[in-house]
């Protein structure tokens, strides 16, 4: 028999007060739309190259389609391991968890490590999945926003530093930084490590653009850099970027050798492992791809400065050159709703952008170009903007 009043149906409070994404809103719009040209996500107009998508296939045929180890296949943990190595530090396979995603690896330490009630920091403007996730667990988020200037966006490392106050369990810090490509300094990194040190503050590293960098290395600064293993530093990264396998959800996660036990409990109760056929695919791309690295990063930065110059021209519009990452994060002078603009693009001009106010209440003002295309398509785009200016 039914009770004459039950209780409404709802999730729990944290779940409710999530920010549904911007992102996704205007997706969904323009699905059906043939004629929209989408710069929207951040994903790249090429698939994935074929012989990581045969070493995928050639799993499946082998029959590797049961389950694997939580924490990964052993030759793939090796792998990451020496590639880590050769890219920073000396680093162990105990210290290498993988998971369904770089966005799983980061909701994975943030339940291993962040319980209700504690308090965490974020530099911002922001992907937007990094910023709910705290929140789903509980947690209290504090920003630190970013500084724009048409020379590049700056971070108040002293803001941040007062943020960072004892008692703070996290720093989320994402660089290069999707969405404005602002890539942390050495030197910032070394003050904010030793500050965290002192006060036992975690450091979450989002990791997933390192090798989208343009600033005369092959990798942007990491905290593996300087951190020892067993500190209170967490890498996460995924295959998505930097070897074109958006799809496949594979990442990884770097963490103190003492937390593997533990992190293997929370992949077991969540995806209880990566696909083996997945993860040969990504044993595929990280011991044979860094051409694909390499052919990536200069066709990017071809498409970068082929944008940032072309929105330079355009009046009205400001945009500093990212030093990383696949977006150019560009200033509307006198927008101050960036999902009803774009909602007007998408509608009357065929053009998919991502609203900056999809990165925080900081983005807004802001529209985020996903540059991983041809330079004709970018060169549409651009027209398009043109016109829905009338410039």
């Amino acid at each position: 028999m039914r009770p004459e009043n039950p209780d409404p149906v709802h999730a729990r409070a944290a779940v409710r007060a999530l920010t549904a994404s911007k992102i996704r809103e205007l997706v969904n719009a323009g699905l059906g739309r043939k004629d929209v040209l989408p710069f929207w996500v951040g994903e790249p107009d090429e698939p994935t190259p074929e012989f990581i998508r045969k070493a995928g296939i050639a799993s499946i045929e082998a029959g590797e389609v049961f389950y694997s180890h939580n924490l990964g296949i052993p030759s793939l943990r090796r792998a990451l391991a020496e590639y880590l190595t050769r890219l920073h530090r000396s680093t162990r396979v105990e210290e290498i968890a993988v998971t369904s995603a770089g966005v799983n690896a980061l909701m994975l330490v943030s339940q291993l490590l962040v319980a209700p009630g504690d308090r965490v920091v974020e530099v911002v403007p922001l992907w937007p999945n990094l910023q709910e996730i705290p929140k789903i667990l509980g947690a209290t988020v504090d920003t630190v926003a970013l500084e724009f200037s048409p020379q590049g966006w700056r971070l108040d490392l002293q803001k941040l530093l007062d943020a960072l106050k004892p008692g703070t369990k996290a720093l989320y810090l994402n660089s290069p930084n999707n969405p404005t490509g602002w890539t942390i300094s050495r030197d910032a990194q070394r003050a904010i490590l030793e500050h965290c040190r002192r006060h036992g503050i975690w450091i979450f590293a989002d990791d997933a653009y390192e090798r989208l960098y343009y600033e005369g290395s092959n990798v942007a600064p990491s905290f593996l850099d300087l951190a020892d293993a067993g500190e209170r530093v967490v890498s996460t990264n995924t295959f998505s970027k930097s070897w074109l396998m958006t799809g496949w959800r594979l990442g990884w996660a770097v963490l103190p050798a003492a937390l593997e036990a533990d992190m293997g409990k929370l992949i077991e109760y969540n995806t209880s492992c990566a696909p083996v056929f997945v993860q040969r695919a990504g044993l595929a791309a990280v011991t044979q791809g860094e051409p694909v690295i390499a052919h990536t990063l200069e066709r990017f930065r071809k498409a970068r400065d082929f944008l940032v110059r072309e929105l330079n021209g355009i009046p009205g519009v400001e945009v500093a050159s990212p030093s990383g990452t696949m977006y150019a994060f560009f200033r509307v002078r006198g927008m101050t709703d960036s999902l009803a603009f774009c909602k007007k693009l998408v509608a009357e001009h065929g053009l998919g952008l991502a609203p900056g106010a999809a990165f925080g209440p900081e983005g807004e003002g802001y529209v985020r170009w996903c540059f991983a295309a041809e330079t004709p398509k970018l060169a549409e785009g651009v027209a398009r903007l043109r016109q829905a200016l009338g410039a």
